[in-house]
């Protein structure tokens, strides 16, 4: 039988932001003791919701939604970078609020994304439930589930929008600076190419030289910042997948700290990254975090789907449509 976690966790307003997973009375996930400190340092995103659209949109620019082009905040290069300038992990949601969901307890965040903010068209309210559990194996385990839906589009002339969402902890099991002697296992060799600024060319195709699985993350290599594809078929991808079988798309554990993270996911594809831009300094009592202090598998849609006619039905929300998905992380200790 398995039973509920909340001590387990630590989940703040801001963001929906997760705080602490503790396994064992180790927090695997990089964070800061104090929500001001979010508004300060989190350059990194530190356990954020992201939204609207998660990852990059190509040129900082829906080019076709409602039937016309939107020009969005170039954050990242010519890029917009997930959600733009003061993305959804940057805003306060209401929550967390203690309910039952699918029979099991949890906590919902919700938020309501007003027209136009950040570019996007359309009102969107996004519910957030995260259900923290002791499984009957004894793992500590957290399921995510998002839904995102229009409200009042008709009075806002608006016939879609898109939301793409995924949350961006970044996890270290190793006990010390970086994850050094992780060894990982990635449950897919397909990715998407991309250009000189990361967006994918709009193909599907294996990885140049993945290593072999399990493989060892070094101080500074093999280094990781793509779109993994557990889905190779857009066709069959819908908008909300949460009614999918939960899929194993990465598996971590270090041989120093015994402790071992499960990622699955009802979504077709999962960002890869070992944290190379990562550059937060020491503060309140926390050592400076710096490049691969943390990785990140970040659960989503193809990246610039919006952008992609063969993709953008994975993405794009119309009236009376809901888009959802879940991950489920589960970790232990040996």
């Amino acid at each position: 039988m398995s039973k509920p976690a909340f001590d387990s966790f630590s989940f703040l307003p801001q963001g929906a932001i997760i705080q602490k997973f503790l396994v064992d009375g180790t927090n695997i996930v990089q964070g800061f003791p104090t929500p001001d400190l979010y508004k300060t340092h989190n350059g990194p995103f530190f356990g954020e919701t992201i939204g609207r659209i998660a990852n990059r949109v190509a040129n900082a620019k829906i080019t076709n939604l409602n039937g016309k082009q939107y020009t969005l905040a170039a954050n990242n290069g010519p890029n917009s970078l997930h959600g733009g300038s003061e993305g959804w992990g940057k805003k306060v949601f209401d929550g967390p609020k203690r309910v039952e969901r699918n029979g099991k307890q949890a906590v919902l965040f919700t938020y309501v994304s007003k027209d136009g903010e950040e570019g996007y068209p359309g009102t969107v309210e996004v519910r957030v439930w995260y259900t923290p559990e002791i499984d009957a194996q004894g793992k500590t385990t957290l399921e995510i589930e998002y839904e995102a839906e229009l409200v009042n589009a008709k009075a806002e002339g608006v016939e879609e929008t898109a939301v793409a969402l995924t949350n961006h902890s970044y996890f270290n099991l190793s006990s010390g600076p970086t994850i050094a002697g992780t060894q990982a296992t990635l449950h897919t060799s397909s990715h998407l190419p991309f250009d000189s600024t990361s967006v994918p060319l709009g193909s599907i195709g294996p990885y140049p030289s993945l290593p072999a699985s399990p493989f060892t993350l070094g101080p500074k290599e093999p280094d990781f910042d793509d779109c993994f594809v557990l889905n190779p078929n857009p066709s069959t991808i819908p908008l909300d997948s949460r009614s999918l079988p939960l899929k194993p798309a990465a598996s971590f554990s270090h041989p120093d700290t015994k402790l071992h993270l499960d990622v699955l996911t009802t979504e077709p594809a999962f960002q890869f990254y070992t944290g190379g831009f990562v550059d937060v300094p020491a503060v309140a009592g926390v050592d400076a975090r710096g490049p691969r202090a943390g990785l990140c598998v970040e659960a989503c849609r193809y990246v610039n789907a919006v952008n992609v006619p063969e993709w953008r039905h994975t993405v794009v929300v119309k009236p009376g449509e809901k888009f959802g998905a879940r991950t489920v992380w589960r970790a232990w200790k040996e």
